[in-house]
């Protein structure tokens, strides 16, 4: 059997939902079964957060200053945020933002020392935090940085669904001088080998969607397709890389032709994750693919307005713990599998799939 592990959660900004979140999804004492779960925040919120939410049973918890305490059979607190910590719900203060980056700090210290196997972060504000000096645009830019890696991607995450994107938390605007054929194939590649890694799949197909409306309509609405997006396509198929497309993206998901792919790539943030969230909002999860550490989040906000009222849905939370589990495991037994080929001659095979063609 899979060994139990120890996974990591951070608080985020502590005026938003995520403690809710947290706590809805760790109430079911069945998550204690599958893991033991570690809150980076302050143990003081939790229990004001707790009192607001109806139809709790106790949870049994365990305060410590350092994951190296844990108990295996509790909800486990690490307080490393001052006691005089202090709670708006609803509102983004300089406060919350100061205490989503010393949680998230401590539990990236952490892992790194091997106490906790996996970890989750709970939604920040990334306004707050760059006036608070954070210097990076999210989880994934500031994670990237931390462990050192040249390429990361986000992949967000669900049953039947994973979207990826080239670019990501950057201005609209910045969109057309951000992609470029290296930086779609580096992106393909990536997902490539994280979706046989991470997910399990051994030969992935990876849709990639066009940038323009009907994918430029021959040139007549932009020429990216022709220049920059097929001769990534192309490039990644000769490598290897089974890489269909370019597709138009309002046709691609609305006749639900995803379901045909093990992944989507889209040009930009919003042309992948406006449709993943219409159609995989509730059990949706944010997975950084190309760390060193798995980490997943849960696909929505600070929701701000539903905060300290008991609204907020925890099922991106659960599904953002079941998955970084379940990937942590796949990638150990891929790993196990991986160093048991290299005793083994393999002959040289070359995968030449179709694609290469802009589809509208």
């Amino acid at each position: 059997m899979a060994r139990k592990l120890t996974v990591g959660i951070t608080q985020g900004d502590g005026n938003g939902i995520g403690y809710e979140v947290i706590i809805k999804a760790l109430a079911d004492e069945r998550m204690l079964d599958l893991c033991t779960p570690v809150i980076y925040g302050s143990s003081k919120i939790f229990g004001f957060y707790k009192k607001q939410i109806h139809n709790i049973e106790q949870i049994n918890t365990n305060v410590v200053t350092s994951a190296k305490d844990v108990h295996q059979k509790r909800v486990n607190i690490v307080n490393c945020l001052p006691d005089n910590v202090f709670v708006e719900p609803g509102q983004p203060t300089p406060e919350s933002a100061k205490s989503a980056m010393t949680a998230l700090h401590r539990a990236v210290q952490d892992i790194k020392e091997g106490y906790i196997d996996v970890l989750i972060t709970a939604p920040f504000n990334k306004r707050a935090m760059t006036a608070e000096g954070f210097g990076y645009t999210g989880h994934t830019e500031y994670l990237e940085k931390e462990f050192g890696v040249d390429e990361v991607a986000m992949i967000m995450v669900s049953e039947g669904l994973k979207v990826g994107v080239v670019t990501g938390h950057i201005p609209l605007k910045e969109v057309v001088n951000q992609i470029s054929t290296e930086k779609i194939l580096k992106k393909l590649r990536l997902m490539k080998a994280s979706l046989q890694r991470d997910f399990g799949v051994d030969a992935p197909k990876i849709a990639v969607l066009g940038l323009n409306p009907h994918c430029g309509d021959g040139g007549l609405l932009g020429d990216e397709e022709q220049q920059i997006i097929l001769p990534a396509v192309k490039a990644a198929n000769e490598e290897g890389i089974m890489a269909f497309g370019p597709y138009s993206p309002d046709g691609f998901f609305g006749l639900g032709n995803y379901s045909r792919f093990d992944a989507v790539l889209a040009m930009y943030h919003d042309q992948g994750l406006t449709p993943f969230k219409a159609l995989a909002f509730e059990q949706g999860v944010n997975f950084t693919a190309g760390l060193p550490i798995v980490r997943t989040s849960p696909d929505h906000g600070t929701a701000y307005e539903m905060a300290g009222r008991d609204l907020a849905d925890p099922r991106s939370m659960i599904s953002s713990i079941y998955t970084a589990i379940d990937i942590f495991h796949k990638r150990e037994a891929y790993d196990e599998l991986m160093a048991g080929r290299m005793t083994i001659e393999m002959p040289d095979t070359e995968i030449k799939p179709r694609g290469g063609r802009i589809i509208e």
